[in-house]
């Protein structure tokens, strides 16, 4: 019988107080809003948002609580975009959409230097008693997204990113689960050889935590090269958009396996219509049946990050995917 987990990729968006205090304090710059060197009242407006969107997640029902991420202004970018060997430069567009973000120099050796992420979770596992799950750029976006101004060779470059994200993992409180999000691997893919390689670091990532790992892919489908080389890689389960591309997605599967547990994008991350549960099940269900597989766990999320809707659409989203779960048990 399949198991439903109603969770989310994280990257949520800032509360409305929480946007109007952050940049009063900051002085409406934006820029420094993520700087990594903020003073005691900005880690107090953040600490409140953080208490506020972990709270929400546990009256919304949800099986798996996320941190939030918002400190980052830099959106998948941010892990690198605080290290003290990165230089920040101009802002360039978030993939193809109306977001920026500041482009990430990396300009000196990417040695573990403090856990940024890992800081931010420690204190969201205070607040939380289990389900607590870890966010993280995958190793090829975040490669991807950054500018190599130091290692010289793209093979080098990947290798010292997935090196970076092991340490950072390695300084993780106990969690349950890790979404590693790479989108890239549909919206830059890589070429020949390059998806081995991709492959490989996304494993060493995985290979780090002490959680089911979930490497979610979204904004399409991965080509199908890229895909069959993903499914080397020791992650328990791959997430599948099916909000912008469920035939091609279903075809991958049909045509390459997938593993025992897999994550559905049934909840659309940047559309303020909000799904009916009975909506989100029937994804599911017509996933299944498409696939002719019946999966261990199916983690019900949305297909995108969900810093794009405003704060009451993004709630009725989370709202929307517990209930869904809960549809699942009481039909079970």
């Amino acid at each position: 019988m399949t198991q439903v987990v109603a969770t989310t990729p994280g990257l949520f968006p800032l509360p409305d107080w929480a946007k109007d205090e952050l940049a009063d304090l900051k002085g409406h710059q934006k820029s420094d809003l993520v700087s990594g060197d903020e003073g005691p009242e900005v880690e107090a407006a953040y600490d409140s948002a953080r208490e506020e969107v972990i709270a929400g997640q546990r009256d919304a029902g949800l099986d798996r609580v996320v941190e939030g991420q918002l400190r980052w202004d830099d959106m998948l970018a941010h892990p690198l975009a605080v290290h003290d060997n990165v230089d920040t430069r101009g802002i360039v567009r978030y993939y193809d959409n109306n977001n920026f973000y500041r482009e990430p120099v990396v300009e000196g050796d990417l040695s573990a230097d403090g856990g940024d992420v890992a800081a931010e979770l420690g204190a969201a596992a205070d607040l939380v008693d289990d389900g607590l799950q870890a966010v993280l750029p995958g190793p090829y976006s975040l490669a991807d997204l950054a500018t190599d101004d130091h290692y010289g060779d793209e093979a080098a470059f990947l290798d010292a990113v997935a090196d970076f994200l092991v340490e950072e993992v390695r300084e993780f409180p106990e969690v349950e689960t890790l979404f590693l999000l790479e989108p890239s691997l549909v919206e830059n893919p890589p070429a020949d050889g390059e998806d081995e390689r991709a492959s490989e670091a996304v494993d060493a990532v995985a290979e780090a935590a002490d959680a089911d790992v979930i490497a979610h892919t979204y904004w399409g489908a991965i080509e199908e090269k890229t895909y069959a080389h993903l499914m080397d890689a020791g992650v328990d389960a791959v997430g599948f958009d099916l909000v912008s591309d469920h035939d091609q997605n279903v075809y991958n599967v049909q045509e390459y396996g997938t593993k025992d547990d897999v994550a559905l994008g049934v909840v659309d991350g940047q559309n303020t219509l909000v799904e009916a549960p009975e909506t989100i099940r029937d994804r599911i269900d017509w996933f299944e049946q498409q696939t002719n597989t019946a999966y261990d766990t199916v983690y019900a999320t949305a297909n995108t990050e969900l810093f794009y809707l405003p704060v009451n659409k993004f709630e009725d989203k989370l709202d929307a995917l517990a209930n869904a779960a809960d549809l699942e048990e009481v039909e079970a």
